[in-house]
């Protein structure tokens, strides 16, 4: 599989695998987003919600790998919008 096929959360598997051997969780995703700046959470909310804008394939396993996908944005975006009420 090419990097460009890959979603978000198979990226962040793959990367978290390579440097410490066993891949990356959707809740360890989560709270590695939280440690980002303002500016770097949201263009990563950006990027996200254009690949989410892509074609869905009806596969089973797409299926599932998107509404990983969408749960892993949802956590995101209430984590971004209570660090910007809390001015952080």
């Amino acid at each position: 599989m090419s990097e460009d096929d890959k979603n978000f959360i198979e990226r962040a598997e793959s990367i978290s695998t390579n440097l410490y051997g066993e891949p990356m969780s959707p809740e360890r995703i989560a709270e590695n987003f939280a440690l980002y700046g303002l500016k770097k959470r949201m263009a990563a909310l950006e990027r996200f919600d254009t690949e989410l804008g892509g074609e869905i394939d009806s596969s089973p396993h797409n299926l599932r790998k998107r509404v990983q996908l969408v749960d892993l944005r949802r956590r995101m975006g209430s984590l971004h919008e209570a660090l910007r009420k809390a001015n952080r």
